[in-house]
């Protein structure tokens, strides 16, 4: 996927560099054809994702598909898990995920032959979404895994039609570049808890939105736009610390520890913009 993703991001690069003498060369241009500068803010909404849940390596073999038990053989985790942020050590309410404002700043090129146009366009931005799954133990306690966007940038193509002369329909997708700060926390004050840390990742966006010129060099317009990343490598793992050695996380015959992941593994968003561009 990182091969792909940085082909099609110098691909978009070489592209914008081409762009001017691309545009002197064509014969039928219109009134979309140019070099723009602009920004966009909206509203980002990620689904709740329900049944979401923490699955468990009891014995560290890299498959996530155990039980953790107490010394009794009872499941540790049977009062189950919630889609959000733990509020309490139980399992009796969590916060939905973060939703939120979000804005960039954009540069990109069009170029109009007849009513057909095609682009591309580069944007970096900030977010205030973050998107949590909990578990919690019969102790009791709580177990939370959270991701939060720091930021995103993002390569895109975009093509479409115009109504008109000055209204602008299009599609647009390409790939995108995130910051992706993943925490856990925990009410459970025994065991010794590892894994925290930030993550670039790339990932893809898509979608559309209409563009209105008003006058020669100004413009608004309002695009939506869904974004996907992977996200499937953060781990967590529960060491004894000052828990007895008939903790479920540290059990004989594993006593080095238990690792956590969630099931769900893409971070995905939708997003709602206005936009705002200068014409060069």
């Amino acid at each position: 996927m990182t091969k792909m993703a940085f082909a099609a991001l110098f691909g978009t690069a070489a592209m914008a560099v081409a762009a001017p003498a691309f545009a002197q060369d064509t014969t039928e241009t219109g009134r979309f054809s140019g070099v723009y500068i602009g920004a966009s803010g909206g509203y980002d909404i990620q689904r709740n994702d329900v049944g979401s849940t923490i699955q468990f390596d009891r014995n560290l073999d890299g498959t996530f598909n155990d039980t953790v038990t107490t010394s009794t053989g009872a499941n540790a985790f049977s009062p189950g898990f919630c889609n959000g942020r733990a509020t309490s050590s139980a399992n009796t309410a969590c916060a939905n995920d973060k939703d939120g404002w979000a804005y960039n700043a954009r540069v990109g090129f069009d170029i109009q032959s007849g009513r057909f146009v095609v682009g591309a366009v580069g944007e970096f931005g900030k977010s205030e979404i973050s998107d949590s799954v909990s578990a919690f133990s019969t102790t009791p306690a709580s177990y939370t895994m959270t991701r939060t966007l720091d930021w995103e940038a993002a390569a895109r193509l975009r093509a479409g039609l115009v109504a008109g002369d000055s209204t602008l329909f299009y599609g647009t997708g390409g790939v995108g570049y995130a910051r992706i700060d993943r925490e856990f926390t925990t009410s459970n004050t025994a065991n010794a808890f590892e894994g925290r840390g930030k993550r670039n990742q790339w990932g893809w966006q898509a979608g559309g939105g209409l563009e209105q010129l008003l006058g020669d060099n100004f413009s608004v317009g309002l695009e939506y736009m869904f974004h996907s990343y992977d996200d499937n490598d953060y781990r967590v793992r529960a060491t004894r610390g000052s828990a007895p050695a008939t903790n479920p996380f540290v059990l004989a015959p594993n006593t080095t520890g238990t690792d956590f992941k969630r099931l769900d593994e893409k971070f995905r968003w939708h997003s709602i913009r206005a936009t705002a561009a200068f014409r060069f």
